[in-house]
């Protein structure tokens, strides 16, 4: 038996006994969601038609993969970074970083750990963000990272007592506060990753801005004076823009092989990290935890979550650029649908996770997106989801671009980490 189906075989014991870790979804319920109807009948799905990621707008057949560098692929970016993220800025023209803790040993001597501020503005009032890195104490050699983009300051993402109080935002009094405290979700393995060779890090997303209808108010879009406008960034696309000033820092880091740098987050930071990946192609690879509608789902099935639910001004209008919410009514009108944001990742490894019960997700139209952004893998000499049906529970399909589900709900159950650690060592091996 090969090592990735010890990993994997590992994974689905322990997520047979394991509790889903992640996001906490309200229990739905089964006839609408802010007014729109919800469907979880898949004879009521309705029928549909994908646009060809492999096609122009002007109809010409993209038959090479130099055309699809040169050409297509520009074209579905400038699509949907201004039709559902929006416009964010460039690299700023000079990037700081603070090392706030230099390489010290961890986790038994297995690990050493390094703590980093990075400042996202010149004023002292902009945010910055707080990064928690281990690598292999053991490795002679840079090493392949996980980036985890996470809910929680890293206080509460590791078990170690020497990683600095963090900063979480309180509601109440509209401001940040010390995060205190085990917090609600699941601890990062660093054992794990560091005794297969790899790094691991963290930060916290309400460091780069808060997670709230008025985000731009506590975080980068607020600082950088942001207008707003139709196409412009939402708070996903700040997020990811956060995500490439790590990127940024990781190039100066010898510790770190920046060109294997790898990210992960769950739900709504499923979405970002699959935007971030388009967005930044010095990101080596992508592990999406159900990501959904507005990230690997397709938007043309009506079924679970759609645009309308997600992008609604009730709900998650304010993640997004305001033209989004025009496909709401009527998404199959939209002229792109998740397989080529998926395509867009490619020829990079990516790894779409999700749990079979997640079915406000869609985890089956996941599968679906993965199926159809195959033919780009293929073009650039990748490999793809080619499987008929979709797998159960326990089973990854596909090769540079994958797919699986844990038996369970929305999130992540332990398990898992043993299937993004194989997917890691196969993918970003030297």
């Amino acid at each position: 038996m090969t090592s990735r189906a010890l990993l994997v075989g590992f994974a689905v014991a322990v997520m047979l006994s394991q509790p889903a870790i992640g996001v906490e979804l309200p229990d739905y319920p089964d006839d609408e969601v802010a007014g729109v109807a919800v469907n979880y009948t898949e004879a009521e799905v309705g029928d549909y038609t994908l646009p060809d990621p492999l096609r122009l707008s002007s109809g010409e057949a993209v038959a090479t993969p130099d055309a699809w560098r040169e050409q297509r692929r520009p074209e579905l970016h400038a699509l949907i970074e201004s039709q559902q993220f929006g416009r964010a800025p460039g690299k700023p023209a000079k990037v700081r970083a603070e090392v706030t803790e230099g390489p010290t040993p961890a986790f038994d001597g297995l690990a050493t750990r390094e703590q980093v501020t990075i400042p996202l503005g010149d004023d002292d009032s902009a945010p910055s963000i707080k990064l928690l890195v281990y690598t292999p104490a053991k490795l002679e050699q840079p090493a392949p990272v996980l980036l985890s983009i996470s809910f929680v300051p890293n206080n509460q993402r590791v078990d170690d007592p020497a990683v600095r109080v963090g900063q979480r935002w309180d509601r109440q009094s509209q401001q940040r506060v010390p995060a205190e405290g085990p917090g609600r979700f699941g601890k990062l393995p660093v054992r794990l990753f560091v005794e297969n060779g790899l790094g691991i890090a963290t930060l916290n997303y309400a460091d780069i801005e808060i997670d709230a209808k008025d985000a731009a108010q506590h975080g980068i879009r607020g600082a950088a004076g942001d207008n707003l406008a139709d196409d412009q960034w939402g708070a996903i696309a700040a997020w990811c823009w956060g995500i490439s000033r790590v990127v940024d820092y990781f190039e100066t880091d010898p510790l770190v092989d920046a060109n294997r740098v790898a990210i992960t987050g769950i739900s709504r930071l499923g979405k970002t990290v699959l935007w971030a990946g388009a967005n930044d192609q010095r990101i080596a690879a992508v592990i999406a935890s159900c990501s959904g509608e507005g990230g690997a789902a397709l938007s043309r099935r009506n079924y679970g979550e759609t645009i309308a639910h997600l992008a609604s001004p009730e709900r998650y209008a304010y993640q997004f650029a305001k033209n989004y919410q025009q496909w709401g009514p009527e998404p199959r009108r939209a002229p792109f649908d998740a397989h080529e944001l998926i395509a867009l990742i490619a020829p990079r490894p990516l790894l779409l996770q999700t749990g079979t019960s997640d079915k406000w997700s869609d985890p089956k139209g996941e599968f679906l997106a993965a199926k159809a952004a195959t033919p780009v893998y293929e073009l650039l000499g990748q490999t793809g989801v080619d499987a008929a049906e979709l797998p159960p529970a326990g089973q990854q399909v596909g090769g540079t671009l994958s797919y699986y589900m844990h038996d369970g709900g929305h999130g992540m159950v332990p398990g898992d980490w043993e299937v993004f650690a194989g997917f890691l060592k196969e993918r970003l091996a030297d």
